[in-house]
């Protein structure tokens, strides 16, 4: 990061100069500008990295664009480059923002925004909403906060958002809308006909996971105009790629897709490893006879307590329960006999059970079954054979509980006393804050930990964190939390998200262990914390990834110790985590599992099936690890290199070049920025130099009088929260103030008296013009085409009349200078000096026209290939019915029977027929295609007027001493 004494100074400058400055740092800038994003980053409280700043840049990079798929690798902070997008946005006045994200994530991003960025939003959920339509607001989502919502309530509201005229839209988590060009999926269509004519931001890790038409789906979110339809796509580039095919796809995705991986970024960010500890136990003699005798009940072909649409999945939750702990598998099995003893007496519906089961065990299931397509099993009568088996069932199940109710003390809750202090240890080396985070797949056992633990040494230090967050001492928390932030912005409205950050804050700044369930691996940023336990180990190794990415990510500044829990005496388990530790990598190393290898499995769901099906299916040690041989050689081809290349070689540009291109705007913007605070610090000095105490030291001040009395500020981004020190920022009210007062200065011309000598650093051409006097004339001229963009024209002439060139001239007016009295500048003066600005107007709307000419022409091209898309789907088809009326006419030619032939050409001359109006639909089609053409031809022309509006700011005579 560049240092704030590159900006000391502390000397007056003049109105003229303040008005300048003032015109300087809020003028609006083309979209491909490297200095656009300059307010947007001075305003953050972030970490410049080059590559979020040319994500940033690749969102704007066109006026015509549509939008963007940010695609960097997780860890790599795509929310602080949507938090620079959006920043930019609002600095812009075009404040419609709409953030749609999974429900788990809104919190998140509310505080992220708002520490961030100091950017309001509004978590809008159905409670909300209905306050709102209740207090007669006809449109919630018209406001003027940022609007944060979930993917479901997106679609459920798809109408109202319709409706608001959003300038940006941003999805995260986006390839949860992948399968959009299925018809059947419902969320991710109504959303995408709700944005489809906004600007919007797609961010996703993972754009391409099963198949090459995910990648089509997302890219027809963004642009429906980048492919052709679904048809066209499929032929061009659904089977096997050419290279040709291959560079064309890549070639076609550059403009819409950008990605970046962590390995491409270490020279500009330092990430942290990760140390793996296993900690390997044997099950106590009960403990072993309990998993027997439930895997044993579980391989029957029925079973009553588990409804047939969802046994797979039930069977997976009830191992898991058991491997986790005798207290989670031990309720379960209570809640089994209850609901088959009310099946006896009352017939009741098995779905209720189900349900239960399902909600002890916390993970997102749905991809486990299809919700919707999944039947509720009526209750029929039963049979006395039925009746009898329940009865058995019953029975044998009570067996378990009882043996369940009599192991009072878990093997492997022993060895997590053992393990916390193995990994304890391994902070106090590493000088890391003493925290772990525990994950547990059951609520049951997560209660367990938490008393075994507040028992055993940890008193008042321990916290939970789940779906509900619901219990006693959660709940006190969260009303402290309350209290506390009462009528500040960190109090969203929204009940679970504000439990969500209470708890997290508490875990922060009190407790030393977290007690987490899935709900906590995602969405949750735990960069303090640098110990996870995973006490019970998911299956799906995406899952594992994002346990471990709470901590392990962009801002630990520790290593991250990863505990894992091996049941040496189960055959199945140590080659799961075989797996997962050699084939995955995810416990060792700087990056853990890349989402290429991650992607290239799906979701992990069908992993976790197989590995199921082993668990289910195998019961010899030679068997399990004859299927587990299988598995490996499977995923080998799926995870092989040369998959992986190809499958990143079509997002990624990541080159030599690209990297050099990176380390000269990480310069520019670095000097940039530090020349923009500059100017802020001027500004500030000039408009409170009477009523404030500057310190030069830190960068502060504190103002004396008026309505900002007593407060203090601070322009060092390290320093903010020092001593009450407050960032003082572009969008801060004051600074706002400022800026508004110093642009509307009315000032006559005058004499202004430059003071170089008293400066530090030194300019040759500023040397030569010392003693000199002459004129200056500054302008702002507005462009208002594609986009708007203000630019500050410069004319300086020495008494002489040469001209000084403009790069000296705005060196002069960021020197120390003081107003001599007015001056009357002469006709002839003022028409030399408005016949140069004249020139370089002239300049600057040339350069705007060429800039927009290229936009245009990449517009031109995309829609030229939308185009022929459209029409190679169609000849396509009509080739097809071409080759198969070839076939059918040399099949008939070898038809002997009379009857048969004429049944033959009968055929022939209904595809004959059906070709026919394939063409004529060819030739409408090609009509209405070029039609759409010159829709959006003409809809880019009226954006091309070009209006030039010129504003004069001041004229003054200047010595230079």
């Amino acid at each position: 990061m560049y240092k704030l004494e590159d900006i000391s100074m502390n000397y007056n400058i003049t109105d003229y100069q303040a008005k300048y400055i003032a015109n300087l740092l809020t003028r609006r800038l083309p979209a491909n500008d490297l200095n656009k994003l300059t307010a947007s980053l001075q305003d953050a409280q972030v970490d410049l990295t080059p590559h979020q700043v040319e994500a940033a840049l690749f969102a704007f990079k066109s006026p015509l664009s549509n939008g963007a798929i940010l695609a960097d690798e997780v860890g790599l902070g795509k929310t602080i480059e949507a938090g620079i997008i959006l920043s930019q946005h609002w600095s812009e006045h075009k404040r419609r923002l709409l953030v749609i994200c999974p429900a788990n994530l809104r919190k998140q991003w509310s505080s992220e925004l708002l520490d961030k960025f100091y950017l309001p939003s509004v978590i809008m959920e159905s409670k909300s909403f209905s306050l709102a339509v209740e207090e007669g607001c006809f449109n919630p989502f018209d406001t003027e906060n940022i609007v944060i919502c979930s993917l479901q309530f997106a679609k459920t509201k798809a109408a109202y958002i319709k409706r608001t005229n959003w300038d940006l839209v941003i999805i995260d988590e986006a390839h949860r809308l992948r399968n959009v060009y299925k018809p059947q999926n419902k969320t991710a269509n109504a959303i995408k006909a709700a944005i489809a004519s906004k600007k919007k931001i797609l961010m996703t890790a993972t754009p391409l996971q099963n198949s090459i038409l995910e990648l089509y789906g997302l890219v027809s979110i963004i642009d429906d105009y980048v492919f052709g339809d679904l048809k066209s796509f499929k032929s061009q580039f659904g089977h096997n790629l050419t290279e040709a095919e291959f560079h064309e796809l890549r070639r076609r995705l550059q403009p819409v897709c950008k990605r970046t991986l962590r390995r491409q970024v270490l020279e500009y960010i330092k990430y942290t490893k990760r140390i793996a500890i296993v900690e390997e136990f044997y099950p106590t003699e009960n403990e072993q006879r309990l998993y027997d005798m439930v895997t044993e009940y579980l391989s029957k072909p029925q079973l009553y307590a588990l409804p047939n649409s969802q046994r797979q999945l039930m069977t997976l939750i009830l191992r898991k329960l058991l491997a986790s702990s005798t207290y989670a598998i031990y309720g379960t099995f209570c809640s089994l006999i209850n609901r088959l003893q009310e099946i006896l007496a009352q017939a009741d519906s098995l779905y209720s059970l189900e349900n239960e089961v399902i909600a002890e065990y916390e993970e997102d299931n749905d991809q486990w079954v299809d919700r919707e397509e999944t039947e509720i099993e009526e209750t029929e009568e039963l049979h006395p054979d039925d009746i009898e088996g329940i009865k058995k069932e019953i029975e044998e199940l009570k067996q378990f509980r009882d043996l369940a109710e009599k192991i009072k003390k878990n093997s492997k809750a022993e060895h997590l006393f053992v393990a916390l202090d193995k990994g304890f240890e391994q902070l106090k080396n590493l000088g890391a804050a003493q925290k772990a985070l525990i994950f547990t797949e059951s609520k049951r056992t997560q209660e367990f930990l938490y008393e075994l633990l507040e028992k055993r040494g940890f008193k008042g230090k321990v916290v939970r964190f789940n779906g509900t967050n619901a219990d006693k001492e959660s709940t006190a928390i969260y009303n402290d939390w309350l209290t506390v932030h009462k009528g500040t912005s960190k109090v969203t409205g929204s009940p679970t998200a504000d439990r969500r950050a209470a708890l997290v804050d508490y875990f922060r700044n009190e407790a030393t262990i977290m007690i987490a369930t899935e709900a906590a691996a995602e969405g949750i940023n735990l960069q303090f914390c640098s110990l996870i336990v995973n006490y019970d180990m998911p299956w799906n190794p995406q899952r594992i990834e994002q346990r471990i990415g709470r901590c392990h990510r962009y801002g630990q500044k520790f290593d991250v110790v990863v505990i894992n829990f091996l049941n040496k005496g189960n055959a199945a388990d140590k080659r799961v985590y075989q797996l997962l530790d050699e084939k995955f990598q995810l416990f060792n190393g700087v990056f853990g599992a890349s989402d290429e290898v991650l992607g290239s499995i799906g979701n992990g769901v069908d992993f976790e099936k197989r590995i199921a099906q082993i668990y289910n299916e195998c019961r010899t040690t030679e068997e399990i690890e004859k299927a587990f041989d299988t598995l490996q050689a499977e995923l080998q081809e799926q995870i092989s290199e040369k998959m992986i290349k190809a499958r990143s070689a079509l997002l990624e540009n990541f080159d030599e070049s690209v990297k050099e291109k990176l380390r000269d705007n990480l310069a520019q913007s670095k000097k940039n920025l530090s020349l923009f605070e500059k100017n802020l610090w001027l500004l500030v000095q000039h408009a409170f130099k009477d009523k404030a105490v500057f310190n030069q030291t830190d960068y502060s001040f504190e103002i004396e009088s008026g309505q900002y009395a007593g407060e203090k500020f601070t322009l060092a981004k390290d320093a903010v929260n020092v001593e009450n020190l407050q960032p003082f920022r572009m969008g801060h009210p004051l600074a706002k103030e400022i800026i508004t007062a110093c642009k509307s200065y009315e000032i006559e011309s005058g004499l202004v008296e430059f003071h170089y000598t008293e400066t530090e650093g030194k300019m040759k051409l500023l040397d030569e013009l010392i003693g000199s006097e002459g004129y200056m004339q500054v302008e702002k001229i507005t462009i208002d085409s594609f986009e708007q963009e203000d630019h500050l024209v410069i004319a300086c002439l020495k008494q002489d009349g040469s001209l000084v060139y403009p790069d000296i001239a705005e060196r002069m007016l960021s020197l120390p200078a003081e107003k001599l009295g007015t001056e009357v500048i002469e006709n002839n003066i003022q028409e030399v000096l408005h016949e140069k600005i004249s020139e370089m107007q002239n300049e600057i709307v040339a350069d705007s026209a060429e800039r927009n000419s290229k936009f245009f022409d990449e517009e031109m091209d995309k829609l030229d290939n939308w185009a022929d898309d459209m029409k190679l789907g169609l000849e396509k088809e009509i080739s097809d019915l071409d080759q198969e009326i070839r076939l059918r006419k040399s099949e008939a030619k070898k038809i002997i029977r009379l009857d048969e032939k004429v049944s033959a050409q009968r055929a022939i001359k209904e595809l004959e027929k059906k070709r026919i109006e394939k063409r004529q639909y060819l030739y409408e089609a090609q009509d209405e295609i070029d039609e759409k053409k010159d829709m959006l031809l003409d809809k880019i022309e009226k954006m091309l007027k070009q209006k030039v509006s010129w504003e004069n700011l001041f004229t003054i005579k200047w010595k230079l001493k």
